[in-house]
């Protein structure tokens, strides 16, 4: 049985029954019963990294195969040119030095080349999604590391894999994942926070700097004029080191959400400029987007840590603040995620301790991760949908079939490599979970008949993000 897992699922119709299956890692020395594949089949030693395939329908495993030493960053679903062997490939970055991709209906290698990336890099995940660079007619991939206090790019043919260029120094001090920015002109930049700015590189700059060719790219004039010319770097507008960066939806275009260790800020994405700041206290996990109103976009925060720590949904366009709850958070604890509903609104899911039995329950060990479920219809109503005593490495909601059900997936196993143990993946109906939940009333005027409140969320129909 496998023993080790990796921070990854990726959802796919792999056997093309209209319903979602699950792609998933895990290191081990063989594959499971059904399929004899041992690490040394494909020239690596035990254990391996597996990649597997399994049926959202009815659990089974469609296939495994083992695919690299180890792994560094994983990227699934990544489309594929109309005439490859596949429309849809996992990008591995593996350990040492490889990048791989694999067919995801089938687990075949597309291909297999040695990496230039030292054995000290960290990568700033994810694999960044560039146009065509190359004139090969398929999108390119743009991997961002940090070696030292240097931040590199490096391309690679999305077709074939192979490097275009050499690595380019894209600047230093880069602190956490980069993000792919693109203009109301259309022009393509590479973001990532550096301390308490924000450094800021053009994808035509950097294909120029390592194939000394030029780029059909372009770049944005607003965009040079603000920037540093020496350093590249935007000062931040707020206070603190910034810790994450997401692109979300604006007026005309993108703009992007900045989280610092002191504040929220929302930055139009054309000029630059802050449309509004939420003053934070310690925010140390990515926001995630969902709509609490019909059609009108919400981000949630997590503000705060341990017993401390309160779920805000903030109204996307003014940051106004639409629902606040006290949930104190555990070691361990996956992130929260939203499901769009087909009232428009959004089922919102969070991990937590809703109730404190004693101080020592915010003590990691054999404290149970509880999930809750929110729907903004009934504001003052939490449903505890399961609770896990289970390490989580991996948490996801999402839609199998379309308008039918939709369910959560677990992926459990061992808190450290260092101490293999049993690696699970569960599959759990929302609509069942929530049939046997317990309903938390959050305020006086909040529906007082539990049954009808569990009947009324369980004929919720959801939607795809599209």
């Amino acid at each position: 049985m496998p023993d080790v897992t990796y921070d990854s699922l990726a959802m796919e119709d792999i056997n093309r029954d209209r319903v979602q299956d699950v792609l998933f890692l895990y290191k081990n020395t063989s594959s499971s019963d059904n399929f004899n594949q041992s690490c040394t089949d494909e020239g690596f030693s035990s254990p391996c990294t597996f990649v597997a395939a399994v049926s959202g329908a009815n659990g089974s495993i469609l296939w495994e195969r083992p695919a690299a030493q180890d792994v560094a960053l994983v990227e699934c679903a990544i489309p594929q040119p109309r005439d490859s062997r596949a429309s849809s490939a996992c990008i591995l970055v593996g350990r040492p030095g490889s990048f791989i991709a694999v067919n995801s209906f089938t687990g075949e290698t597309l291909w297999n080349h040695p990496s230039s990336l030292g054995r000290n890099t960290s990568i700033l995940s994810p694999l960044l999604q560039v146009p065509n660079l190359d004139a090969d007619g398929a999108p390119d991939l743009l991997l961002v590391t940090q070696e030292g206090k240097e931040v590199n790019g490096y391309i690679y043919s999305g077709r074939t894999g192979h490097q275009i260029g050499h690595q380019g120094r894209l600047g230093v001090d880069g602190t956490s994942a980069s993000l792919l920015h693109v203009t109301r002109t259309g022009a393509h930049y590479i973001l990532f926070p550096c301390a308490s700015s924000l450094c800021i590189q053009s994808v035509k700059g950097l294909y120029e700097k390592v194939t000394g060719r030029d780029s059909p790219l372009r770049r944005d004039p607003r965009w040079e004029d603000t920037l540093n010319t020496t350093t590249h770097r935007l000062l931040s507008h707020s206070s603190g080191a910034i810790r994450y960066l997401m692109n979300v939806p604006g007026k005309g275009g993108e703009d992007f959400l900045l989280v610092s260790s002191e504040a929220c800020v929302l930055l139009d994405g054309q000029e630059l400029a802050p449309r509004w700041t939420f003053h934070a206290a310690q925010v140390l996990r990515k926001p995630i987007l969902g709509h609490y109103k019909p059609d009108t976009l919400a981000v949630v925060i997590e503000n705060g840590t341990g017993i401390d720590r309160q779920i805000l949904l903030l109204d996307l366009s003014t940051g106004a603040v639409l629902w606040s709850q006290a949930l104190p958070g555990l070691p361990g604890d996956p992130q929260s995620a939203s499901l769009p509903t087909a009232d428009h609104r959004s089922a919102f899911f969070f991990w937590g301790l809703h109730e404190l039995v004693g101080a020592n329950q915010m003590e990691p060990g054999d404290t149970q991760h509880s999930l809750y479920m929110f729907h903004p219809t009934l504001p003052g109503i939490l449903l505890e949908l399961a609770n896990i005593s289970a390490n989580i490495v991996a948490f996801q909601v999402a839609l199998f079939e379309p308008g039918r059900h939709a369910a959560c997936i677990l992926l459990t196993g061992p808190a450290s490599p260092d101490a293999p143990s049993l690696v699970s993946l569960a599959k759990h109906s929302v609509q069942d979970l929530i049939l046997s939940s317990r309903v938390l009333r959050l305020d006086e005027g909040a529906p007082d008949n539990v049954q009808a409140i569990r009947d009324r969320l369980s004929r919720l129909r959801y939607r795809s993000e599209a």
